[in-house]
């Protein structure tokens, strides 16, 4: 008879636990472009850590505040938008010595698991493509704030992530050592929730 209700309530226990596991649904979220950077700096010849961004990207965040484990992050960048302040800099960039942009127009990041290890902290796992080479990488990620826009009205998340990868790790290997082999990385990002029947817009 014991053993009997064990099992019942067993049972009972693991369909309330796929219930609830059924029930957690991420939300997507889409980049505002006039409030998310996408920075990288490196050392430059030891002298200082020059920093760059890139201006053109898409992609999404899928996410659950009450389960952020079961969200994802993919984003594509192109290339061809970094700035680095200066055109004969930019231009150099861009050709074969660094980022190839005509033949390698895209980088990519694509989540491949979310260890939540605070209150509002996890480190995001991907794989990230640079000139064809994919690599894993980690983003050091602080979800900072989600809420209705005070102006827009329309529901934001906030996040910070920092990463670090090694360019020559993808085969990118002009200037070293003088110019840095290690790349910091830095994203600040507001994303707004996507409401059924199209995206999200939203004001400064």
């Amino acid at each position: 008879m014991v053993r009997k209700f064990l099992l019942v309530a067993l049972s009972g226990a693991l369909m309330v636990g796929a219930s609830a596991g059924a029930q957690a649904e991420s939300a997507k979220y889409n980049f505002d472009k006039a409030h998310t950077q996408i920075l990288f700096n490196v050392s430059h010849l030891g002298f200082s850590q020059s920093w760059g961004e890139f201006l053109e990207y898409d992609g999404h965040i899928m996410f659950d505040e009450a389960a952020p484990e079961i969200g994802s992050v993919e984003i594509t960048i192109k290339t061809a938008s970094i700035d680095m302040d200066d055109q004969k800099w930019d231009d150099h960039m861009k050709n074969e010595d660094f980022f190839n942009v005509e033949k390698f127009p895209d980088m990519i990041f694509k989540s491949t698991n979310i260890d939540v290890n605070g209150d509002n902290t996890a480190n995001i796992m991907g794989d990230l493509t640079i000139l064809g080479v994919t690599k894993p990488v980690m983003l050091v990620t602080t979800h900072n704030k989600s809420g209705k826009h005070a102006f827009s009205g329309k529901y934001v998340s906030g996040f910070s992530a920092t990463a670090q990868i090694k360019r020559s790790d993808f085969g990118m290997n002009y200037g070293l050592p003088m110019i840095g082999d290690e790349v910091n990385i830095i994203l600040e990002v507001e994303s707004m929730r996507e409401e059924q029947g199209g995206e999200g817009t939203g004001n400064k």
